[in-house]
């Protein structure tokens, strides 16, 4: 694995970079928002950590920026917890929240979820088609009356997983723990306000998840 760690503290980047090569990976390192931005359009990486609160460009203006020609997973780094700072870096495109201090091994086990997440399964290579709504899983594209759907990484993921569970109640634990792939430190809400971009980005096939009141959704067609 090849991880990018972007951090203007020069203790947390080495921490971090110590317990990745301890697993057998490799670390490229970026003080601030400008230099992360620069260094993903020349390298490829498996994922990013991403510090919110940097000079000359914050963590979530550096996101916005790398979304819009590169879609490596995110996990954002930060010392704020509010649930405002948490559910607008998952709008932006971020995949992963962790907030300060944390343990390096936490955020290990998390890169490692993401990775497995992204490993292509056999299962996966299928296309489904609900009427103008059509979903590749090996593509991992979406198609809305013929025109592509934007989707943020995690809106991906939230929906093929909904797909393949078509006709199943399923509880926001059981989204927070299957899609975000890990007891989700953090609020219901969070699958919520994933579920309304979803929506929003389906159109008129937003119809096929229900919402199930005091449990959480189902795709139905």
């Amino acid at each position: 694995m090849k991880i990018l760690i972007v951090d203007d503290e020069e203790m947390i980047r080495a921490a971090l970079r110590e317990y990745v090569e301890f697993e057998g990976g490799t670390a490229d390192e970026a003080q601030d928002g400008m230099e992360a931005v620069r260094m993903c359009r020349e390298y490829d990486y498996d994922v990013i950590l991403m510090d919110v609160m940097m000079p000359r460009l914050d963590g979530f203006s550096a996101v916005k920026e790398i979304r819009k020609f590169k879609q490596t997973p995110v996990i954002m780094l930060s010392a704020r917890g509010e649930e405002y700072d948490k559910l607008f870096g998952f709008e932006i495109g971020s995949d992963d929240y962790v907030t300060k201090p944390f343990s390096p091994k936490e955020v290990m086990a998390r890169i490692h979820a993401i990775i497995k997440r992204g490993a292509p399964k056999e299962e996966n290579k299928e296309i489904y088609e609900f009427e103008g709504l059509k979903i590749d899983m090996v593509g991992r594209t979406v198609t809305v009356n013929g025109e592509k759907a934007e989707l943020t990484p995690k809106e991906y993921e939230l929906l093929f997983y909904f797909v393949k569970n078509r006709g199943v109640a399923l509880t926001r634990d059981r989204l927070l723990n299957k899609v975000w792939g890990y007891d989700f430190y953090g609020d219901d809400r969070t699958v919520d306000t994933h579920v309304k971009m979803l929506r929003g980005n389906l159109k008129e096939y937003r119809k096929f998840i229900l919402t199930l009141r005091g449990l959480g959704y189902k795709f139905e067609v």
